[in-house]
C-alpha cells in the first residue's frame, strides 16, 4: 500500500518532468517576462465587473425570498405564516407577510451601494481609457 501511496505519485512526477524536459530540449525553464502594469482604466473596469457580479448575486439572494409558483407557500417557508403575502416586489426586493417585512433589511441598501459602485467604476474606466488614448 505504501508503494502505491508514495511510489506511484513520485514515479508520475519524475515521468512528467522528463517529458517536459524532452519537449523543451533539456534546458532549464526560463523565467517569465514581467507583465505590464495595470492601467487605472483596467483597475476601474475590474472593480466595475466585481460590483456587477456581486450585485447580481445579492439580487438573486433577495429574490429567493419571493413567491414564484405557489405564493401561499412563500410566507410559510420564510416566516412560518400560512397565508398569501400582503405584497411582494422584485425591485426594491420586498416580501410582506402579515404586515412584517421578510427580506433582510440589508439587501436593498447593499444593492444600491453595488449599483452606484458599478456605474461609477464603469464611467471612470471609460473616461480614463479615452483620456489615455487621446493624450
Amino acid at each position: 500500500m505504501m508503494i502505491l501511496a508514495i511510489g506511484l505519485p513520485a514515479w508520475a512526477g519524475i515521468t512528467y518532468v522528463g517529458l517536459v524536459r524532452a519537449r523543451r530540449g533539456d534546458d532549464l525553464p526560463q523565467p517569465d517576462l514581467p507583465r505590464p502594469r495595470r492601467t487605472p482604466a483596467k483597475k476601474a473596469a475590474w472593480i466595475a465587473a466585481l460590483a456587477y457580479v456581486a450585485g447580481g448575486a445579492l439580487h438573486v439572494y433577495g429574490m429567493s425570498y419571493l413567491p414564484f409558483l405557489f405564493p401561499e407557500d412563500a410566507c410559510w417557508f420564510n416566516a412560518g405564516y400560512k397565508a398569501v403575502p400582503d405584497s411582494s416586489s422584485a425591485l426594491p426586493v420586498s416580501l410582506v407577510c402579515a404586515g412584517e417585512e421578510i427580506v433582510p433589511w440589508w439587501v436593498n441598501p447593499g444593492l444600491l451601494v453595488l449599483a452606484v459602485t458599478a456605474v461609477t467604476a464603469t464611467v471612470t474606466s471609460v473616461v480614463l481609457a479615452l483620456r489615455s488614448r487621446f493624450a
